[in-house]
This record gives structure tokens, C-alpha cells and sequence, in this order.
């Protein structure tokens, strides 16, 4: 077997390293005892020449990235299973030993409603598989069992679900060393992670993520007790419910226009623990709130959430809220992540449609509300401060200038970063140059719908930012407008700044082989200009003569793999790659000066229609310049695929999907095959894109068939008849005679 493993890895483009270490490995999984129960999987995988799958599942040990691990759960070092999430606490627990020398150590544990189904179908049903049907609940098990076998106290849970903020909070209340949270946020149903938490309810900063990451590894061996006996130890006690109840009240507390309750509300947790948290909050705050029946269910196959992406960054996530709203004629749709740490919002217009909000449009909403009710109400502190990442829109600086206010807005991304502005000014009184008192914390955000309204949670909160929401759509229900009309009077003072964030998945080891290249390619040549617009400025977060200074550790370095490109027309480009998923993202931000209180709604629509396709040209032409450093070069309806599609899928879609596509529309215009045969092919030939594909590749298909229509005045008049039919086929095909999109 391991003959076939080296010539079947011979012919992958990726570094011979990486070849030699993933036969190392899968030579111990296949002839260790304790890896025993995952042998018939891997033989069959070896069998089947799943070499991609083999060298990315194998090659390395699972990134112990942003504060833990994150990846597919599945068979291999690579992988996230119970092996290397014991291995991880192992570490964790050498790692508290030497921060907390001498002192009784607790930890929290919180766990989601994640099960592993292998929903993309890579292991042989039919053969034993130890990790099927392994959810979060058992991981956090696993846990419990290493640090009672290490002598630290568990605090968790029986049987109930924990969200990511109520964990910072039971930390601090219950004043435990540490934490650990399993889950996976909004990643595909099949992924999960464990991700650690200081005493302070925060994730750990350079350079002691670097400290806790090298005892991780270091780790080979791991003690370890099943669940019933770690409980035997006495070691594993259960959160009282009085933490929970502290944590509601403090969430209630954050109120700052406590008699503005009428208000219709559509919820949706996306299956997730939310309803524990912001349901829970808005019920209490005496709110009318109606939940999406549909997505109220612990689920985490996520059944219900179109594409399996239980993320509010993703607008088809709350279409069954919107429908719902739109029959209630709620004010706003709101709805939260599995792990109830993010918000998405779709307000209600006048049209009675219910546009999506952004990351950033929320973070506006949420910053100059709570602003402008402090102030009224005589509690705005004397210089109020707001906190952001670089990536989160500028227009939050000239708001909070405006109430009097400082902005700490260039943090790297991760609201660890926030956790650790609010930490410096509770030790020390200041951050950086900036001197405030952790009573001067008015609201900290983030783009990907992050936003923290206590400094007594020390991670992002969407039960917080909920209640203020639903504070401002009350108001304005009273006054006859909507959320999106606020948002309109901020724009027409401050000006619009259109956002546009283009992700591009690139999965496996050649993924991230792809990701690295780009980065660094970038780095030593710059583009001069994007779209037409000069590059008149950049800056590179590897700089140490920059605002962060010397780098700290290589979890610093990895977190400031950020590039910064300002053009001549006031537009900024950024690019790092995720920390948590394999892919690379770029936010692109257009501003635009202020119209004026009095200007009309109908030229604030043209100025943001005008700052929109700016920011889509330069998302375009930037990405098509990314891609060609890696030698890949896609059309532009490409790029209208859903940013969930992977590059390789995106391929198969221009290379393989589309020709093949023509070929059976023409073979069914001529009666060879019949309109059923080929919309079966289409759903079979999209499996591999995710769940509800046609919605994936929708707005490419459009963009495909648009632009064939446009060549039709170059080709003569029978050819471009032909040509018309068949483009005429494909569109009512696909759109119409299929499956729902």
C-alpha cells in the first residue's frame, strides 16, 4: 500500500516534503493499535486512489490557527477527529501549567449542535467509521476526559448547548483559567474545531497563541480518561443556571432606549444555539418576536439553510425569514450563527422587499444609534471610544469624530484583537497612544457581522447587537420610517462608502500552495494599477517599521499577512487569507463625499449605483490579476459565481459544465433526448458544488448567457437564429425546468 501511496502522489503538483511526510503518517495510522478503527476507511481510500484526498488528510498536523483547531472532521493528522483534538488540549494543559505555575486550573467547556454525517460523501458507508455521527457534544467529552486525567477542573454542560459569548461571560463569571469552545461557527456541517479561551474570556494574542501553538505541537502523548470516569474524578461539575440568567440580564442591560418595544421581529438561529441567547434576550426585552419554524431545530446537518451555510454573511440564509416577514410585515429579519457570536440583519423597505444588510452597513447602524442615544440621554462619555478591524468600513471615523469620540480602527482581524484594546485599557489605562478607561467603550465591530456592545463579554455577541436593532427599528416604526432610511440620513451627512468582499476558495494542499503564492507574489510585485485607477499607495503588514511594530511570534506573522493597496480615486483594496477556511479574501471599499441632509433619495440612489460598479470593477479586475500569478484565467461570468464555489469547481464550470451543457441542450432541440434526461444531468453534473447548486451557479449562468446574447449581432442572421434558440433552451431549462434554484 504504501508503494501505490508513493506512486500515486508522484504525479500531484504540490512539494515532495509534503509527499514524504504524508506517507510517514499514514504508515503509523495504518499499523498503530490506536488507530486501528480507522483502518478499513483508510484502506478503502487507498484502494480507490483517492490521492488528493489522502495527501491533504495526511501531508501535515491540523493548523492550530486563530487560537485552535478548525477543519473537515475525517480520518487523518490533517483532519479534525478525536486524536487531534486531544492532542490540542494536551498541549493546552502544559501550556496553563506554565502561564499559572502552582495554581488549581479550571476550564469551561461550550459545544454546538454539530454532528458529522460525511454530507460530502468521502468515506465508504458501508465500512465501519468511528467518526460517524461524532458530534460536538462527544468532542467536548473527549476534552473533559484529558484535563480530568490532567488534574484540571470542567465546568460544562450536560446536555445543553453553549454559544461562543455566553462562554466568554461564564468564564469571567465563574473566574475559571481558561476555555474551550467546540465548534465551527458557520463553516459546511461536516467541519467542527476547538478553540481555546483565556481568563480574561478572550482568545490569546501574539505572542502567547505562539506559546500555547508550540506546546500544542510538542504534544505526542496525551492522557486521557473516557467522560464517566473524568466525572468520577469529581473533577467535572456542571454550569449552575444562574450564569445563563446573569448573562441574559446583562445583555438586557445594554438597553438604551428602553421604551421603544414595538416592534415585529423575524428570528432565525440557522439551527444553531441563538435562540438560547437573542431569541431569549428579545423575548425578555418584551419584544414581538416570530421564529423561523423551519431553522428553530438543533440541527447540525443544518437541514433547512440553503447550501448548508448557516452563516448571516450569506444573504440566502435568510430567505426563509424574509418570506416569513414579508407576510407579517415585520420591521426586520434578524437571524445568528450556529455559535450565536454574529448578527445578519434584512430590513423591511418601503416596497415591501427586504434588502440584505452588510457587515459593515450593521456596524453603521449599531455604532451611530447607541451613539446618538447616549448622547440625548445625557450618558455619552466624555470622549467615547469605538473600536474596529482595518477591514471594517472608514465610515465609522468620521462618525464617531462627530459625537466627540476616538476610533481604534486598524486592528488585525479576529475579535481577539478587540478582547485585547479592551484588556489594556482594564490593566493599564491605555492602548497604544490612546488613553480611555473601559467605561469609555461605547461598541466594537467587525465586516463579517461582528459586533461587542459590553466590555464584560470579551468576544463578538449577537444577542447584544439584536436588542439594539430591534431598539432602533421600534423608534422607527414610531416615526413611520425603516432601518434602511436611517441608514440613508447617516449616508446623505457622512457619505456612502459602497463595501464589496470577493472571496475565492482554494481548497487542499494545492490550495493552499495557490494561496501562499498569490500572497507572496503580490508582495514582491505590487500591481500598479486596478481597473484604471492608479495604486498610489502600499502598505505591507509584514513591515516592522509599521503601526504594529516588530512581529511578535508566527502566529503574528500569520495573522499580519495583509497587503493594503489605496488608489488614486480614495478606494482601498485589501487581501490576507482566512484564518479559519481555505481561501483568500479581499474587501474592496469606494467612498464618496457627503450629499447633504436635504439631498434627494433619488441622488443618493445614483451616487451609491455609481460607487457600487466602481467597487465590482475593481473586485473584477483585481481578482482576475490574482488569479493569473497562479496561472489561472477566468472569464468574468465566472466571477459571478456564488464565492462558496471553490476555484477548481469554478473551472469545471467554464471547462466541463457549460460545453457539456450545450451539447445536450442542442441534442434536445433536435429531439434526441428529452427535457427531464437533461435537467437530471444539470443536478447531477452540480452535486460536487454544494447543496441547492443551481443557486450557486445562478447568477453566472445569467451573466454566461447574457454575454452569448450579446455576440449574437457578430455571427450571420441563420447562424445567430440558431445560436438564439439554443441560448433560448438553455435559459428556460435551467431556470425553468429544474428544480427550484
Amino acid at each position: 500500500m504504501l508503494q501505490r501511496l508513493e506512486q500515486g502522489f508522484a504525479p500531484l503538483p504540490v512539494a515532495e516534503a509534503y509527499k514524504q511526510a504524508a506517507q510517514a503518517q499514514i504508515a503509523r495510522w495504518l499499523t498503530e493499535a490506536r488507530f486501528a478503527p480507522y483502518r478499513p476507511q483508510l484502506e478503502w481510500l487507498i484502494a480507490q486512489e483517492r490521492w488528493s484526498l489522502l495527501l491533504d488528510s495526511f501531508y501535515r498536523m491540523l493548523p492550530f490557527g486563530t487560537g485552535g483547531r478548525r477543519g473537515p472532521v475525517g480520518i487523518g493528522t490533517n483532519r479534525f477527529n478525536p486524536w487531534t483534538l486531544a492532542l490540542s488540549v494536551q498541549g493546552h494543559v502544559a501550556y496553563l501549567r506554565e502561564r499559572y505555575p502552582g495554581q488549581d486550573l479550571s476550564v469551561v467547556i461550550a459545544y454546538d449542535v454539530r454532528v458529522f454525517h460525511d454530507l460530502r460523501g468521502l468515506y465508504n458507508p458501508d465500512l465501519p467509521n468511528p467518526l460517524r455521527g461524532i458530534s460536538s457534544r462527544d468532542f467536548a467529552r473527549v476534552a473533559a476526559g484529558v484535563y480530568a486525567a490532567n488534574g484540571v477542573r470542567v465546568y460544562m454542560l450536560p446536555d445543553a448547548y453553549l454559544s461562543t459569548p455566553e462562554l466568554s461571560f461564564a468564564i469571567r463569571h465563574l473566574k475559571a483559567t481558561a476555555g474551550l469552545n467546540i465548534s465551527a461557527s458557520h463553516n459546511h456541517p461536516d467541519d467542527n474545531g476547538g478553540k481555546f479561551y483565556n481568563d480574561r474570556g478572550a482568545q490569546e494574542v501574539p505572542p502567547h497563541d505562539e506559546e500555547m501553538a508550540r506546546h500544542v505541537e510538542r504534544s505526542q502523548e496525551v492522557q486521557q480518561l473516557d467522560f464517566e470516569a473524568a466525572k468520577a474524578t469529581g473533577l467535572v461539575s456542571w454550569i449552575p443556571p444562574e450564569v445563563h440568567e446573569a448573562y441574559l440580564a446583562l445583555n438586557l442591560a445594554q438597553s438604551v432606549c428602553p421604551e421603544a418595544r414595538r416592534a415585529r421581529l423575524v428570528f432565525t438561529p440557522l439551527h444553531g444555539t441563538g435562540d438560547r441567547t437573542v431569541g431569549a434576550v428579545l423575548a425578555r426585552a418584551g419584544f414581538e418576536v416570530h421564529l423561523v419554524a423551519e431553522q428553530a431545530t438543533h440541527d447540525g446537518a443544518f437541514p433547512a439553510v440553503p447550501y448548508r451555510a448557516p452563516n448571516p454573511e450569506v444573504p440566502e440564509s435568510m430567505q426563509l425569514g424574509v418570506a416569513l416577514a414579508q407576510r407579517l410585515d415585520a420591521d426586520a429579519v434578524l437571524a445568528c450563527d450556529p455559535d450565536a457570536d454574529r448578527i445578519g440583519v434584512c430590513a423591511r423597505a418601503a416596497d415591501g422587499t427586504y434588502p440584505f444588510l452588510t457587515g459593515n452597513e450593521i456596524a453603521v447602524l449599531v455604532t451611530y444609534f447607541k451613539l446618538e442615544q447616549l448622547q440625548r440621554r445625557g450618558r455619552l462619555p466624555r470622549r467615547p471610544l469605538v473600536i474596529k478591524t482595518e477591514v471594517t468600513t472608514e465610515l465609522l471615523r468620521p462618525i464617531t469624530e462627530h459625537f466627540g469620540g476616538v476610533l481604534i480602527g486598524d486592528l488585525l482581524v479576529g475579535f481577539k484583537y478587540h478582547a485585547h484594546v479592551l484588556d489594556c485599557l482594564e490593566r493599564r489605562g491605555r492602548f497604544r497612544d490612546v488613553e480611555a478607561r473601559l467605561e469609555d467603550f461605547v461598541v466594537g465591530v467587525e465586516e463579517s457581522h461582528g459586533v461587542l456592545v459590553t466590555p464584560a463579554i470579551r468576544d463578538k455577541d449577537a444577542a447584544g447587537a439584536a436588542l439594539l436593532l430591534a431598539e432602533l427599528a421600534a423608534l422607527q416604526r414610531q416615526q413611520g420610517a425603516t432601518l434602511l432610511d436611517y441608514l440613508d440620513d447617516i449616508y446623505r451627512r457622512f457619505g456612502y462608502y459602497a463595501t464589496l468582499l470577493a472571496s475565492m476558495v482554494m481548497t487542499g494542499a494545492e490550495g493552499l500552495s495557490h494561496i501562499q503564492k498569490i500572497q507572496d507574489a503580490l508582495r514582491q510585485r505590487p500591481p500598479e494599477k486596478v481597473a484604471q485607477w492608479a495604486v498610489t499607495r502600499v502598505v505591507d503588514h509584514w513591515d516592522e517599521r509599521g503601526i504594529y511594530g516588530p512581529i511578535l511570534s508566527e502566529t503574528d506573522r500569520a495573522s499580519r499577512n495583509v497587503l493594503v493597496f489605496t488608489l488614486e480615486n480614495g478606494a482601498r483594496i485589501i487581501i490576507r487569507p482566512s484564518g479559519t477556511e481555505p481561501k483568500n479574501k479581499v474587501y474592496i471599499e469606494v467612498p464618496t463625499p457627503p450629499l447633504g441632509p436635504q439631498a434627494s433619495a433619488a441622488a443618493l440612489a445614483q451616487q451609491k449605483a455609481e460607487a457600487r460598479a466602481v467597487a465590482r470593477r475593481l473586485a473584477d479586475d483585481f481578482t482576475h490579476q490574482m488569479l493569473a500569478l497562479i496561472g489561472v484565467h477566468l472569464p468574468d461570468y465566472a466571477l459571478r459565481l456564488s464565492d462558496l464555489v471553490p476555484l477548481d469547481k469554478r473551472l469545471d464550470f467554464v471547462e466541463r459544465f457549460l460545453p457539456e451543457l450545450e451539447a445536450r441542450v442542442e441534442r434536445l432541440c433536435q429531439g434526441e433526448i428529452g427535457r427531464e434526461a437533461v435537467s437530471q444531468w444539470i443536478d447531477t453534473a452540480l452535486a460536487a458544488y454544494g447543496k441547492d447548486a443551481r443557486g450557486l451557479v445562478r447568477e453566472a449562468m445569467q451573466a454566461y448567457l447574457e454575454g452569448e446574447r450579446q455576440r449574437l449581432a457578430q455571427l450571420a442572421p441563420a447562424a445567430a437564429q440558431r445560436r438564439r434558440r439554443l441560448l433560448e433552451a438553455m435559459h428556460e431549462l435551467f431556470f425553468e425546468g429544474g428544480r427550484p434554484a
